[in-house]
């Protein structure tokens, strides 16, 4: 159970301030990181209560981590602990992308942050295989719970599924195998406690767009427009949207070149903060182009809020449906099976992002509707298994913290990059 007494507000800044500026690495680095703080360290959040506000994020658009974030701050202080615990959560690494993005539209790179953060990523990689092993050690307790996270894993690794559709194909199956007893009865909320805050979210939400309609700035409506309709349709994270999201920007807008893309994806991520922050350096980049830095600035703020507004809007209308779901013997055994597979998603992502920070070439194997990535041998990064090696023997094996490990990767991969052979 959560404390008897919540914690203060001001205990929410530190904590969530602390975890906003070590969210490094993506939802699975992430959702281990907010784990070791919520549940092991401070004990706010029940094992049970984690497990089952992840699987509920799991389920809605936009990026998981900030919303089972806002969602641990809802839990312990309402409304203002939610919007404490999911702004701190963004707001450092937002900071850091639009000083990254102002860098790079007025020089065209920043190497030097570049070489900063190529020890971070080697890390990274520890932090998500600990990730794993802590969510599966406390996920799996059955063989059908290992069967859906092994087939959750495969799907998206070697098959591309959607992932909406194995999130939604884990729930339908929990619900159809579960053999179990119903836990406690929990009285469901009333729905109507939730209208007010969809009403009220919906309004904020749309705001700008109204205003920006009525004052005749097509160029920024259009922005508006095109990253909320991204964050309606973002499940699963940013990579699920990215392949689209470069489309329309490229090829339909032609407001970034793909190099651009993928120099935005690269630096959101080595910041702190949900990977879907790559849509604020986008913002920015357009309105450079568009118009120069006082649009850019107005482009990047405006993705910012039309990303972010509905991720709050999600939890402070349906959060107070997630213990009451889970009581329910169906729908609590939905939730299990997609707890269950978010340990796949979780090791799919751990393996991607090993390959592509270890290897600088990574192709694909194909066998019919088999797709495996594969990467160059040749290709391999010493330098960048150097530092993932050595941060794995501090981080698992002499438990540094995980502030001092960061510093340390990120120290010696600039040296590595800017003074070693490559």
């Amino acid at each position: 159970m959560t404390a008897t007494a919540p914690p203060p507000l001001s205990d929410l800044f530190r904590t969530f301030g602390r975890i906003g500026l070590l969210s490094f690495g993506g939802p699975a680095a992430q959702i281990a990181l907010m784990h070791r703080t919520l549940v092991d360290e401070q004990r706010w959040l029940s094992e049970p209560e984690y497990l089952r506000a992840l699987s509920f994020c799991m389920l809605l658009p936009g990026p998981e981590a900030m919303q089972l974030a806002t969602y641990a701050g809802w839990k312990l202080r309402g409304v203002p602990g939610g919007l404490v615990a999911g702004g701190l959560f963004v707001l450092p690494g937002a900071i850091v992308i639009l000083a990254l993005a102002a860098l790079y539209a007025a020089w065209g790179g920043v190497p030097l942050v570049s070489a900063l953060f190529f020890g971070v990523k080697a890390c990274v990689i520890v932090i998500v295989l600990e990730a794993l092993l802590r969510v599966a050690n406390r996920a799996l307790k059955t063989g059908q719970h290992r069967a859906f996270a092994l087939l959750a894993f495969l799907g998206l690794f070697a098959f591309s599924l959607p992932f909406p559709a194995i999130i939604a194909v884990a729930a339908l199956a929990g619900a159809i195998l579960h053999r179990g007893t119903p836990g406690p009865a929990v009285p469901a909320p009333p729905i109507s406690g939730s209208v007010p805050a969809l009403g009220l979210g919906l309004a904020l939400w749309a705001a700008p767009l109204a205003a920006l309609a009525f004052l005749g700035q097509a160029f920024l409506l259009q922005v508006g427009l095109f990253f909320s309709k991204l964050a309606v349709v973002t499940f699963g994270g940013a990579y699920a949207v990215l392949a689209y999201m470069t489309q329309t920007v490229v090829q339909e807008h032609g407001w970034l070149t793909t190099p651009q893309m993928m120099d935005a994806l690269g630096l959101a991520e080595t910041t702190p903060g949900p990977l879907i922050l790559v849509t604020e350096f986008v913002g920015f980049l357009a309105g450079f182009g568009e118009g120069g830095m006082g649009t850019a600035m107005a482009a990047a703020l405006l993705t910012l809020w039309v990303t972010f507004v509905p991720c709050f809007l999600w939890i402070f209308a349906f959060a107070p449906f997630v213990e009451w779901t889970a009581s329910r013997r169906r729908l609590g055994a939905a939730l299990a099976g997609v707890t269950a597979a978010v340990v796949g998603v979780i090791g799919n992502l751990a393996l991607w992002f090993a390959l592509h920070v270890l290897f600088t070439e990574v192709g694909t194997l194909r066998a019919g509707p088999v797709a495996i990535p594969f990467p160059d041998a040749s290709s391999f990064d010493a330098r960048a298994g150097l530092v993932a090696l050595l941060a794995g023997v501090l981080l698992l094996r002499f438990r540094w913290s995980l502030l001092s490990v960061l510093g340390l990767s990120s120290t010696l991969g600039a040296a590595l990059v800017l003074f070693g052979p490559n």
